[in-house]
């Protein structure tokens, strides 16, 4: 990576910038997201994070490294979730002393030439999310039945867990170091897919500025999906229980206020 803080352009307020590409099989698209990424963004530079994966992304991973000193990577020996490799991944990041980590999908279905949206509105907040389900978002080749499952997903979580948020699920995001380190990274359990809900929450209760901008989401058209049906499960779960927390953190509220009457 890049020592000294690369000039952004119109984005060089922002400090250094790296985003954070978690990896698994996805030796079909590295290559061309991270080619995507750099010719979008020529002074952001590239975090991959590959957990083992068994078709040769990590020795890929390792050329691209070689070959532009703006992208590392960072190998992990087995496949230990979502979460588990953006924790890490971050963490590398905020040792290397970046002032913003980015997130986003390595398999093309976030955009890196609507990287600039993030970046202009992270001017005005601490977390920006490249949202789905607003006014100007959209996505590519879904089903209905799939786009009524995250819709619906997403009401239940802002229902529930009352957050003034449209796509807690997405994961292109751009995250400031400070609001990084007040989440506090060691507390984090999540692992799976429900990281992003889990990140997005706890920055809503850390008081910190979360704002969303449109993006159009493309599904991937090469490689397997990683999303199942147990990690939709795992994430109604923990979700259902944060928010059964939520609510007795009110009512108790209440309570003490009532006594005090």
């Amino acid at each position: 990576m890049t020592e000294p803080a690369a000039e952004l352009g119109p984005h060089s307020d922002l400090g250094r910038v790296v985003m954070v590409l978690p990896t698994y099989n996805e030796s079909e698209n590295l290559e061309w997201i991270v080619g995507r990424i750099r010719a979008a963004q020529p002074a952001l530079d590239v975090l991959v994070v590959d957990d083992g994966s068994p078709d040769g992304t990590g020795a890929i991973a390792d050329r691209l490294a070689a070959a532009d000193p703006q992208v590392s990577v960072v190998h992990r020996t087995e496949k230990l979730g979502l979460g588990a490799a953006y924790l890490q991944g971050f963490q590398v990041a905020l040792d290397a002393g970046y002032d913003v980590v980015g997130q986003m999908d390595a398999d093309g279905s976030h955009q890196p030439e609507q990287l600039y949206r993030l970046l202009d509105a992270l001017r005005d907040a601490d977390v920006v999310i490249g949202a789905r389900w607003v006014p100007g978002g959209s996505v590519v080749n879904w089903p209905w039945q799939r786009q009524l499952l995250s819709r619906g997903g997403n009401l239940y979580v802002r229902l529930l867990l009352g957050m003034p948020l449209h796509d807690t699920t997405a994961g292109f995001r751009l995250v400031r170091r400070h609001a990084l380190e007040k989440i506090d990274l060691a507390t984090v359990r999540s692992m799976g897919y429900v990281f992003q809900t889990d990140m997005a929450y706890r920055a809503i209760r850390a008081g910190l500025r979360v704002a969303e901008v449109p993006i159009e989401f493309v599904e991937r058209v090469r490689g397997d999906s990683k999303m199942s049906g147990a990690v939709a499960r795992e994430s109604l779960q923990r979700i259902t229980g944060w928010g059964v927390r939520e609510r007795g953190r009110q009512l108790r509220g209440i309570a003490r206020r009532l006594r005090t009457r």
